[in-house]
């Protein structure tokens, strides 16, 4: 079946993979960390700081400035659809069944924050208590990446959960940039964003949308929410949120399915891995002094706050919640199952790198930030992989005998996005 699909819808599907995803990240970023540590580090700082895009529009950026707030908006409308969604017809349009991941990405959040600003406290570098939020945030693209490779034969509910809480983690790392990342308000521009949103939504809902059509009102969004002082990948959630989750016009499909998967592929194949590849380049090697970027405080805190604080938040509020409380894990869930997923919400990588530039704009602490942000996602992306291989070798051998156990697997419907979850 997949092999008669045409050759493009094949490369389309095979970009919308999970795995792919995670593999073209990991590349990206080990290519601008060579690249930048190696004799050859000068023109891969020229690659970054060159500029492009028209002057009389106030759009004359850097490259590294384009992937961040123009090509990460295809990721953020991906998230956005998503969003609107689960709220609509997937896992968080029932509060008590989302209850606990969505406290559990809450401590999530909350406890890496905490040892972040205690670290930097006893440490005295004050300076960088801006980077407070930086090991915060979950990397849905790359953490549902490792499930898929080191998880197959493991209960779908783990899928599920991890899902929901990287989903609610993403909305509120979104409301994070847009409230403490956001200097200045042009009111005139944010004004000509909402209204052009607004027209975006009810176009959308329209017979008659096509790509086309919706393509140059969301252009028009970016531009003036970028010319408003709001981080102009905020753009994407609006419009990811204005796409109808239930079908309409007697379709068979909703729209934020049509819109996902006609995204997904220019996000994951593209948007993702490029920036990966302007935002992961620290250079040590190239330094006068590569032990001093190393030895950071900031450093220590990130790699603390995600491999430390993310686990034990997601974890310990998981805990504290089924006890306290009638609410509940998902059958066939258990809390040793959930030590792995814990570790999977310690890969920040996308959305923490982004936070870093927008913390470190003066570049006083931003090397020491990504390689922070670089090691915390090595060290809970490998721990993680580790136990979910253990893991699912003993689901595995406990399901043998049971022939239509619901398992993940990396061919199987458990793997991809389910809609109908």
């Amino acid at each position: 079946m997949y092999d008669a699909l045409p050759r493009r819808a094949r490369l389309r599907r095979w970009l919308s993979r999970e795995t792919t995803g995670g593999a073209l990240l990991l590349g990206a970023a080990a290519l601008a960390l060579i690249w930048a540590n190696s004799p050859l580090a000068a023109s891969y700082a020229a690659l970054s700081e060159f500029t492009i895009g028209p002057e009389a529009l106030h759009l004359n950026l850097s490259l590294s400035t384009w992937a961040a707030d123009g090509l990460l908006a295809l990721f953020f409308f991906v998230v956005g659809v998503e969003l609107k969604h689960e709220f609509v017809a997937g896992s968080l349009r029932r509060p008590r069944e989302a209850a606990v991941p969505v406290l559990a990405a809450v401590g999530g959040m909350l406890l890496p924050a905490i040892l972040f600003t205690v670290v930097i406290l006893v440490s005295g570098d004050t300076d960088a208590l801006r980077g407070w939020a930086i090991p915060t945030a979950t990397d849905i693209a790359f953490a549902l990446a490792v499930l898929a490779i080191f998880g197959r034969g493991l209960p779908p509910g783990l899928r599920t959960f991890l899902l929901t809480l990287a989903v609610v983690d993403d909305l509120l790392a979104i409301l994070i940039i847009a409230i403490f990342y956001t200097a200045t308000i042009h009111i005139v521009a944010l004004v000509v964003a909402l209204a052009t949103a607004a027209v975006f939504a009810v176009v959308v809902r329209q017979r008659w949308a096509r790509w086309w059509v919706l393509l140059p009102l969301g252009l028009v969004v970016w531009g003036f929410l970028h010319a408003s002082g709001v981080h102009a990948t905020i753009a994407g959630v609006l419009l990811g949120f204005a796409v109808p989750a239930r079908p309409v016009h007697g379709e068979s499909v909703a729209r934020t399915d049509t819109y996902d998967d006609l995204v997904r592929p220019f996000s994951s194949g593209i948007a993702l891995p490029v920036f990966a590849f302007f935002a992961a380049g620290v250079s040590v090697v190239g330094t006068s002094d590569p032990l001093a970027v190393v030895a950071q405080p900031v450093v220590l805190a990130i790699v603390v706050g995600l491999v430390v604080g993310k686990a034990a938040g997601v974890l310990g509020t998981t805990a504290l919640v089924t006890r306290v409380t009638p609410l509940r894990l998902p059958g066939g869930v258990g809390m040793r199952d959930l030590l792995p997923i814990g570790l999977l919400c310690g890969i920040g990588f996308t959305v923490s790198l982004l936070i870093t530039g927008l913390s470190f704009a003066d570049g006083v602490h931003t090397d020491g930030a990504r390689l922070g942000v670089l090691l915390g996602t090595l060290l809970s992306a490998a721990g993680a992989a580790v136990l979910l291989s253990r893991s699912a070798r003993r689901a595995r051998a406990e399901a043998a005998g049971a022939p239509g156990a619901h398992t993940i697997d990396g061919e199987g419907p458990a793997l991809g996005y389910d809609r109908d979850e």
